[in-house]
């Protein structure tokens, strides 16, 4: 039983990463129907921001609150600036285009972001400092869920309910939902298109770098190449969980950790790509809009 919670919460910690990452995917899919695949990239340039700027804080002797609040702020203004300026780059000037050219430009981005980072660092893993915060509140509980997957945990569910109360409840959602349902007749009405594409961008590469500085930290390392596996992985995620819903990606990302979890715990570590995309050609098959996600209906 023990052995079982222990695959349970780490797969829950794992799941809950995808899961950040996989928000920034269905948002962006959710308002011009195109995947961001230099989004993993972002959240890659998220966690090296703030190793770099939690090394040179500590070299002026920060004290270790305030490197964790600067070096994080940064990262996450850093990733953000950056998913503004992929979507001025790579996504606007083809906003006519035909859908497969913001695709094969996403990716263009994605390679050069990758070897960006190689050339500018190093392709060797680098140890990363722990910036995930301690809080006494959570000792009854850190002995059970660990303190740093207890924070990953509860860092999802509320951008998950922070994001939902946006999008239902603020002026800059209902924008977000107007444009996602009709992005001429949003025009029409006085909704800056170009402006919500640019502030969904934003939000979601803030939060892929908020789950940069998390993984980063939980595990103690990073490299240039973490973006593209947690990319594929948190794509996975939105598709199994329904593209273009919030708690989609975030349920999708749970059950991809859980699945790759136990897969390595019960099989093989070798056999857990095998079983998180396996199970992604089950959801294609037999429910191809995802666990909470709805059929469109062809415009003609």
């Amino acid at each position: 039983m023990e052995y079982f919670l222990q695959l349970f919460l780490g797969g829950l910690t794992r799941g809950s990463i995808y899961a950040l990452i996989a928000l920034g995917y269905t948002m962006v899919y959710g308002i011009i129907e195109l995947i961001n695949f230099a989004h993993g990239e972002i959240y890659m340039l998220g966690a090296f921001t703030a190793l770099i700027i939690s090394s040179v804080l500590g070299l002026y002797g920060f004290s270790e609150v305030s490197i964790i609040i600067l070096a994080s702020v940064f990262a996450v203004l850093y990733s953000a600036a950056y998913g503004f300026t992929v979507e001025k780059i790579a996504y606007k000037p083809l906003r006519h285009a035909p859908r497969l050219s913001p695709l094969i430009s996403a990716i263009g981005m994605s390679i050069f972001l990758q070897n960006y980072v190689l050339l500018a660092q190093t392709s060797d893993f680098l140890p990363f400092p722990s910036l995930i915060p301690e809080f006494s509140f959570m000792e009854p509980v850190a002995h059970i869920f660990g303190s740093s997957e207890l924070i990953i945990f509860m860092t999802t569910t509320m951008a998950m309910v922070i994001l939902t109360v946006i999008i239902k409840f603020t002026k800059t959602g209902k924008a977000m939902r107007a444009t996602a349902q009709d992005r001429k007749m949003a025009m029409l009405v006085g909704v800056d298109v170009n402006k919500i594409i640019s502030t969904t961008f934003v939000i979601g590469s803030a939060l892929a770098a908020v789950g940069g500085i998390l993984i980063a930290s939980h595990i103690g390392q990073i490299n240039f190449y973490i973006g593209f596996i947690a990319g594929i992985k948190a794509f996975t995620a939105a598709v199994l969980g329904g593209i273009g819903s919030i708690p989609g990606a975030v349920l999708g990302g749970f059950i991809l950790g859980w699945t790759e979890s136990f897969a390595t715990g019960y099989v093989s570590s070798d056999y857990e790509d095998v079983f998180a995309f396996a199970l992604l050609v089950l959801i294609l098959i037999f429910r191809p809009a995802g666990l909470l996600g709805k059929s469109r209906a062809q415009k003609v």
